[in-house]
């Protein structure tokens, strides 16, 4: 569910008994591994993010509507210049008109400035997204509601990702939106050396870490966590293993969040 662009994340080359260097979900072919078709509209903070290819818009990345006029999503998303975006909301099927969508140019593109796109592990993979337009909100499309600053979940907090990407690693995107159960790995979990070590920084939270995951076309995706019987964004998808999308003890990472609402209120206003 992230991207499908095969990039090597960071500029060390993985040698043999050494883990594989994180890649972003777009690298690998995408769809949410694991996991079941969404019931239409039940997430409706969730955006397509498509870039524009000759007279058409392909889906590249997920996002999060935060404002009616605002999309959250991740740096290495749209942080390659020439590219023409739009957001679609209101989607579920990517390939077929079901009459909910709202279809919003995307005006501006605030990277944080701390990113650094030949160093994936070093984090601040957060992006906003100005758009031409104000969404209209209605039952199919809501802003999604985000964490207090800080705020830090605890191991196996319920947690869901959602998106378009690849449903297999190197396998087709998923047509129709998915769900896939991904309990939070708390931070001194995620860190131990057999999973992913330092490569994992406080700004970043990890989900899964067995069957299911996210993949590439999900990048910039919603992290879902379940807070007082309510669902916040707590994560933005932002990469996985070199060795597959679900591969065993290398959760998906993504960036916490939390971390960074200071960041983005300072660009909203």
């Amino acid at each position: 569910m992230i991207k499908f662009l095969l990039l090597t994340v960071l500029a060390t080359t993985a040698l043999a008994g050494l883990a594989p260097q994180p890649r972003y979900l777009e690298d690998f072919p995408a769809r949410v591994v694991g996991g079941e078709v969404a019931s239409p509209n039940s997430w409706p903070w969730q955006v397509s993010l498509q870039y524009r290819s000759g007279s058409s818009y392909y889906h590249t990345c997920g996002g999060s509507l935060i404002k009616t006029g605002w999309v959250m999503t991740a740096a290495h998303c749209v942080d390659r210049s020439g590219y023409t975006y739009r957001v679609v909301l209101g989607e579920h099927d990517i390939y077929s008109n079901g009459g909910t969508e709202q279809i919003i140019a995307v005006n501006q593109i605030y990277i944080h400035s701390g990113w650094n796109s030949g160093n994936v592990a070093g984090g601040d993979d957060i992006a906003l997204l100005r758009l031409a337009s104000n969404a209209k909100l209605n039952s199919n499309v809501q802003l999604a509601a985000l964490p207090p600053s800080g705020q830090i979940l605890p191991h196996n907090n319920l947690c869901y990702v959602t998106g378009w990407g690849r449903t297999s690693t190197g396998g087709p995107l998923s047509a129709q939106l998915k769900q896939a159960y991904l309990p939070l790995v708390g931070h001194s979990t995620c860190t131990r050396s057999d999973w992913w070590g330092s490569t994992v920084k406080t700004t970043m939270v990890c989900g899964g870490g067995g069957a299911e995951a996210g993949c590439n076309g999900d990048s910039g995706g919603p992290l879902n966590c379940m807070v007082n019987n309510e669902y916040y964004v707590h994560g933005i998808a932002s990469f996985v293993s070199g060795w597959g999308c679900n591969y065993p003890q290398k959760p998906t990472v993504f960036t916490r969040v939390s971390a960074f609402i200071e960041w983005m209120d300072s660009i909203i206003g």
